[in-house]
């Protein structure tokens, strides 16, 4: 089994390190992928958000034919939309592939590489406006959305959750409880600073708030 991890210039770190730290987990513990890829354009090293520095481990031109592909996003995405040489990946990529994720702005690439087109999805809170202006994509402000093979996350942190719902619901909710054990992923419902009541905040955080005056 093969699993792929798109990374470009200006793509956000945890968009990808994130769901990385997962996979592995789960290709570690719970056999689960045979071979996990950093993807670039090129093997040279890619520059994030942040600063980091990543070495890929493979260019679109060795890669093998993946069955999942996670394509993060990033400040880098909107150049990356018009570079036919990544879109063109995706688009290939997707001809076999059992499934495609984004995470945050990754999904206005599945979008340019003509994944997202009809499909429900959602991306970061400060791009959900942005997403439904290409009209032909059902916006839905939940944490991640699930729509046949295409799977889709709010912003940055949102790609753990992502990987764990993704692997509960292709290979089993044990499995995925195996990993979220593993990586001690269980966030603490704080809310700082009353984000909910943020004018732009996503339904999903607005649900918490009728939650807490409920209690």
């Amino acid at each position: 089994m093969n699993f792929g991890i798109l990374v470009f210039d200006g793509v956000e770190e945890l968009d990808f390190v994130g769901p990385w730290e997962i996979l592995k987990i789960w290709s570690k513990i719970a056999n689960g992928p045979e071979n996990c890829f950093i993807i670039a354009e090129s093997k040279s090293p890619i520059l994030c958000a942040r600063d980091l520095s990543v070495n890929p481990h493979i260019s679109f031109e060795d890669c093998p034919p993946l069955d999942y592909l996670l394509v993060p996003g990033g400040r880098g995405t909107r150049k990356e939309v018009y570079n036919e040489a990544l879109t063109g990946f995706v688009r290939r990529q997707a001809e076999h592939c059992q499934a495609l994720l984004s995470v945050c702005t990754g999904s206005f690439i599945l979008h340019a590489a003509g994944q997202l087109s009809g499909k429900k999805a959602t991306t970061h809170w400060a791009s959900l406006e942005r997403l439904r202006a290409l009209g032909d994509v059902e916006v839905i402000e939940e944490r991640f959305v699930e729509d046949g093979n295409i799977w889709t996350s709010a912003g940055i942190s949102a790609g753990i959750d992502l990987m764990l719902a993704f692997i509960a619901r292709t290979f089993g909710e044990q499995i995925a409880g195996d990993v979220q054990f593993s990586s001690e992923y269980f966030p603490a419902t704080t809310r700082y600073g009353r984000v909910e009541q943020h004018p732009d905040a996503p339904t999903y955080l607005k649900r918490s708030r009728l939650h807490c005056r409920n209690h």
